[in-house]
């Protein structure tokens, strides 16, 4: 008996603690912060939208590139050997570009033709050496090797590549000579920008295949709209915070980090994946236990407040377990490896911390019961998902609203 009371009496503590109250009855700081959101939402949504704003600044200077071996640790063999070539030739000694001239179509002998291409190169601003071409045993191709002035993950040498595609375009379209500019480096650069030239579309299905998702499961408008617009902030202010460390050089010394000027491009692409796939999640745990609130009859303040409480807790304790797990790899060596963990654990934080705990109940809070608005229309030809199994009836639509107010005139 004794051991049966005691575990009810744990478990009435843990439901009191549940609902907000510690054992000597005063509220928790989760439910005093939820209830501070809610009185004052738009001050809060506001600092929080500015602050994640202001974070996504540098952004708008995101890179994309592979690094090259000046990005291993300054004790590698490999980062010595790119310092003594540049040193002794150049920066642009470690990185190349091969130019190929093809004659084959036009008949014309492609060592002169290249000879001729390799002048015109050789006045490109950026342009160091233009190597002797060397012909093919046919005599139809013709190879040359230009170095830029700059290491092959400048910006520079990314605008002496497009310059030299611009300036062999009226070779090529003559019908002169085929002239294609490749290399390790020209490889790289066209590689990132490809990948950067998908990122757009890569966003628009992974949001726009879950904005349709939440529509039918939360029955709502409003919270799907909210959920991917603030996704897309705190993903713009995780970028933000990566450029400013990995590419400005911001806090290197601090974290043992030796910036390369650019930000890998594969990065974004796992980036994007992993924390979009861990806000959903937060989003589901949160913002279901407040229709849930709701739909029982509790007003949209209430439901906001018994939502948060029942599931920030697990948004917390979760998003703190990711965020140290991802803070680990900023520990490694290599700089690559110390980039994802910090990418990663930026936006971690970000997401629960800024926008599910405070953003989310803050709009949550400004649009009441317009947050669960769903047109008749739309309702009807929605199908309905009820995850839990649960037997709450859906919050009101707005037929309900129109006949509730019908039959109270």
């Amino acid at each position: 008996m004794r051991d049966k009371a005691k575990l009810a009496q744990v478990h009435a503590e843990a439901q009191h603690r549940a609902e907000g109250y510690r054992a000597d009855g005063k509220p928790t700081f989760g439910m005093r912060w939820v209830r501070l959101v809610v009185r004052r939402p738009l001050t809060f949504c506001l600092a929080s939208v500015v602050l994640l704003g202001v974070l996504a600044v540098p952004a708008l200077d995101l890179r994309l590139g592979l690094p090259d071996d000046s990005a291993e640790p300054e004790s590698s063999t490999s980062h010595q050997a790119y310092d003594l070539l540049t040193e002794g030739f150049g920066p642009g000694f470690n990185g190349p570009l091969t130019v190929v001239v093809d004659t084959a179509k036009s008949g014309k002998d492609a060592a002169a033709t290249a000879e001729g291409i390799g002048r015109e190169l050789a006045g490109i601003r950026g342009v160091e050496d233009v190597s002797p071409p060397v012909p093919n045993k046919s005599g139809d191709a013709a190879v040359m090797s230009v170095v830029p002035g700059s290491g092959p993950t400048a910006a520079a040498t990314e605008q002496v590549v497009d310059d030299i595609r611009a300036a062999v375009k009226d070779t090529r379209d003559s019908g002169e000579a085929a002239v294609a500019v490749t290399g390790q480096t020209a490889i790289n650069i066209d590689m990132s920008k490809r990948i950067g030239d998908t990122l757009l579309p890569y966003l628009l299905i992974v949001v726009g295949c879950a904005f349709l998702l939440m529509i039918i499961i939360f029955r709502s408008i409003l919270v799907p709209v909210k959920a991917t617009l603030g996704f897309l902030l705190s993903l713009a202010a995780t970028f933000g915070a990566l450029v400013a460390v990995f590419q400005w050089g911001w806090l290197n010394d601090l974290l043992g980090i030796h910036s390369t000027g650019i930000i890998v491009n594969l990065l974004p692409v796992i980036v994007i994946g992993l924390s979009f796939g861990l806000a959903v999640d937060y989003e589901m745990f949160l913002v279901t236990r407040m229709r849930e609130e709701y739909a029982r009859g509790n007003t949209p303040a209430e439901a906001i407040v018994k939502g948060f409480m029942q599931s920030a807790r697990v948004v917390t304790a979760l998003a703190l377990i990711m965020i140290s797990v991802f803070a680990g790899f900023i520990l490694a060596d290599a700089d690559l490896t110390k980039s994802f963990g910090f990418a990663l654990a930026v936006a971690v934080f970000l997401d629960a911390f800024v926008l599910r705990v405070t953003i989310v109940p803050a709009v949550m809070a400004l649009f009441d019961r317009a947050a669960w608005w769903l047109p008749q229309w739309l309702d009807r030809r929605l199908p309905h998902l009820d995850i839990e199994k649960s037997d709450i009836a859906p919050p009101e639509t707005d037929r309900d609203l129109e006949e509730s107010a019908g039959s109270r005139s």
